[in-house]
């Protein structure tokens, strides 16, 4: 709660400017609010993605109406600046409401105004705000004197408005559920640009008409002052399931590692396999089954038909060039060097400052990277587009088992914003589809090492021999999705590279991976830290 010099002295700011509608028209106020009430209320913000950064000040890059009749409301782009020469900016909608006795959550500063006294809040936490948004979406007409734009999908009868209410715990955005029918993801960090999750979530579902992501429903859109499209908002369909992939699959994997005790399961009397190889589930060996069981290799195998399909559909547009194949060349290399040579860096002096937080076998691993860095950096350089005949596609960009929702007997894919470090370019950049795969992959992994670390105290193997276990168990998830994966875009001629070059890309994106993931992990969870260390020894090794 703002402290109450800043109230004395913005009440004596609008003495002269009492009315709401006018309000972000006084620069006085303006100057006053971004620096002593919205510096404090930003940085506590979940959303906030600058924690690791030192705030220096906020400006009001632009602000525009949301209104229906007689309620107004504004929405404010805010840049944020920061002390290491970068910024980010955020959309703030505000309200004034005059009811002191509610809406306790959003408040962002006590106010007098029309001699009322009452609160600026996030408008969010409005209900009356929510329902204009809503009607105004399903409307989708023109409004006048406001850059803010509506669009719903076509030939769809949408039902008035019934109730809404937040999607549980607010993340790096804000979910609001419509009706018990429909959501609308609130991009709380924007970009100058058309987000990509409304870009391929429309794309997608309205365009190529994929089953396996949620419908398109509409957004809410501004135009800035240098007529630029900036995405505010997407409502999409609510899908009904039972959780996402993440879970589900820690949950399987528990069972597999419980049964090595329960079945008496000897390691060296389980066939092996390369990395990379692909197997049918008729070609699988009975021991393989028997541990992994068939409920495990069916969901894999489905992630891989699913993912599969998603490709086809990114891959299939002759007309939009936003997404039309693009082959690799010089351009695509100099990029991805220049960008990849850059986050190694980053890592690698991330990991000198931060060897004290590791031990034992993560120590070991991290000083085997440190020792191999200029042997990382040769192979991060060494990438040769000319021998490369596959396309590159607009691509999901952060593929994970957490972006995939379980539905019954199916799956559901989500969240196409991106790789949150990168930067909105690049993540509209075309890829190869084999990213995407070598990300879930890189869950896959994450998912076996967190079952082993969450029931290494209860395990009669040392954690070691789980490990060797969790390799072999991997290695055949892989082998299950690539045969899939190959089968189904083969067939509807997605040209991913022949064999050598897909198991290079796997390689090479692998590598990608793990390293990004290594920023994450020393500064979040250092025990976790040993995950893409052995990630990175393995690929360089193999």
């Amino acid at each position: 709660m703002p402290k109450e010099p800043f109230t004395n002295s913005l009440s004596a700011i609008f003495s002269s400017k009492n009315e709401w509608e006018n309000l972000i028209e006084d620069k006085n106020f303006v100057s006053v609010f971004l620096s002593e009430v919205l510096e404090d209320y930003i940085i506590r913000q979940r959303w906030y993605a600058g924690k690791s950064s030192k705030l220096k000040y906020i400006e009001l890059s632009e602000y525009f109406r949301i209104q229906q009749g007689n309620e107004v409301y504004f929405g404010l782009i805010l840049e944020v600046n920061f002390e290491e020469a970068f910024y980010h900016h955020y959309f703030l909608p505000i309200a004034f409401v005059s009811d002191i006795h509610d809406h306790k959550e959003g408040r962002i500063l006590p106010l007098k105004l029309k001699n009322q006294n009452g609160f600026i809040i996030d408008a969010m936490h409005l209900e009356a705000f929510r329902k204009v948004v809503y009607n105004r979406i399903i409307a989708a007409l023109p409004v006048d004197k406001t850059p803010v734009q509506y669009h719903k999908t076509e030939g769809f009868d949408f039902p008035a408005y019934e109730s809404s209410r937040f999607m549980g715990v607010e993340q790096s955005n804000t979910s609001i559920i419509y009706n018990d029918t429909f959501i609308l993801k609130f991009f709380r960090r924007i970009y100058a640009d058309k987000n990509p999750d409304y870009e391929m979530s429309r794309f997608l579902s309205a365009k190529k008409d994929f089953k396996n992501t949620p419908p398109y429903m509409g957004s809410m859109n501004i135009i800035d002052s240098d007529n630029v499209h900036i995405t505010i908002g997407l409502m999409q369909k609510l899908v009904r399931n039972n959780g996402d992939a993440w879970e589900y699959f820690l949950k399987e994997l528990h069972v597999i590692f419980k049964d090595i005790a329960v079945k008496n399961i000897q390691f060296s009397e389980l066939p092996t396999i390369n990395l990379f190889e692909r197997r049918k589930i008729s070609e699988l060996p009975p021991e393989i089954i028997d541990w992994m069981g068939l409920n495990l290799i069916e969901k894999v195998n489905l992630i891989a038909q699913r993912t599969a399909e998603m490709h086809i559909a990114l891959g299939s547009e002759f007309e939009d060039t936003a997404f039309t194949p693009e082959r690799f060349n010089g351009d695509y290399s100099v990029w991805l060097k220049n960008r990849l040579t850059y986050q190694f860096q980053n890592r690698l002096n991330l990991m000198e400052n931060n060897l004290h937080k590791l031990e034992g076998y993560s120590l070991q691993l991290a000083k085997e990277f440190l020792d191999q860095k200029n042997k990382i950096r040769k192979r991060l350089v060494n990438f040769d587009w000319t021998k490369l005949k596959g396309e590159r596609i607009r691509i999901h960009g952060d593929y994970h088992l957490g972006q995939i929702l379980v539905q019954d007997d199916d799956f559901c894919i989500l969240d196409f914003e991106g790789e949150p470090e990168s930067t909105i370019r690049d993540r509209k950049v075309k890829q190869p589809p084999l990213k995407d795969v070598a990300g879930l992959f890189r869950s896959f992994n994450y998912a076996i090492y967190s079952t082993i670390f969450s029931n290494e105290k209860d395990a009669l193997k040392s954690k070691e021999e789980l490990f060797e276990y969790g390799e072999l168990l991997y290695k055949y998830m892989v082998a299950i999705f690539l045969e899939t994966y190959r089968e189904v875009t083969q067939k509807a001629n997605l040209h991913i590279g022949y064999t050598n070059e897909r198991i290079f890309l796997l390689k090479y994106c692998l590598l990608e991976k793990a390293i990004y993931e290594l920023g994450y992990e020393l500064n979040s969870r250092p025990k976790w830290t040993i995950i893409p260390l052995k990630g990175i020894v393995n690929i360089m090794n193999s």
